[in-house]
């Protein structure tokens, strides 16, 4: 795998319907070296930091094969940057194992989470039936959190370290985040795994859920 594009954004104004959005999602690729600490890339704003951001969201990747499988199936120019990922990476899967880890240099990363579609992605591409083909498509993107700070910068090399202990898969998590019913083991096993905290307090609250249903 290899970096082609390294992306930050400052907070912009965008517009949905008739409101108005201020967000850190409008990123542009950088050149040179960009530091890359836990919180995430030195220079690149994060808004809504109830939602997005912190230790286990620091950095988002996108890869460039899912950008081409876009690019075939609307058309038009979905450029690097555009679902407001920080790293576009060639040849980075769909789909990791949640605790799988990325290694750039000296940097280290740890995939936490799929990233769930929110009104922001879909008012980026001014298209508000976008999170629902987001969703469909099942090509959400993948979020870590940083074991090691350091830099990056386009064209770097990107290895890819597969963890042994997990079984839990970043689509599993984005499938859970739509499933309207929920296996309790399942949920427990999900919650083995080194997932971001919003997505184990969601999973949480679903294994709470049941276990009340089931006294």
């Amino acid at each position: 795998m290899r970096i082609s594009s390294v992306n930050v954004g400052k907070a912009d104004t965008i517009s949905h319907g008739r409101k108005s959005i201020v967000t850190g999602i409008c990123k542009q690729p950088v050149s040179g070296s960009v530091l890359v600490t836990e919180l995430g890339l030195c220079g690149d704003a994060v808004v809504n930091e109830k939602h997005h951001g912190g230790p286990d969201q620091a950095v988002y990747a996108y890869g460039t094969d899912d950008y081409d499988w876009w690019r075939a199936e609307r058309g038009g120019d979905f450029a690097a940057g555009l679902f407001g990922e920080n790293l576009t990476i060639e040849g980075l899967p769909s789909d990791l194992y949640v605790g799988d880890r990325m290694l750039i240099g000296g940097v280290v990363l740890e995939a936490t989470s799929p990233r769930i579609p929110c009104a922001t992605l879909a008012a980026r591409l001014a298209d508000p039936g976008f999170g629902l083909a987001f969703r469909k498509a099942e090509r959400p993107g993948i979020y870590f959190r940083v074991l090691n700070a350091g830099e990056v910068c386009a064209g770097d090399t990107v290895t890819l370290v597969q963890s042994d202990a997990s079984t839990v898969t970043t689509l599993d998590l984005f499938r859970f985040a739509y499933a309207t019913q929920h296996d309790a083991d399942t949920l427990r096993r999900y919650l083995e795994a080194p997932v971001a905290e919003r997505m184990k307090a969601k999973i949480e609250v679903k294994l709470s859920g049941i276990d009340i249903a089931s006294d």
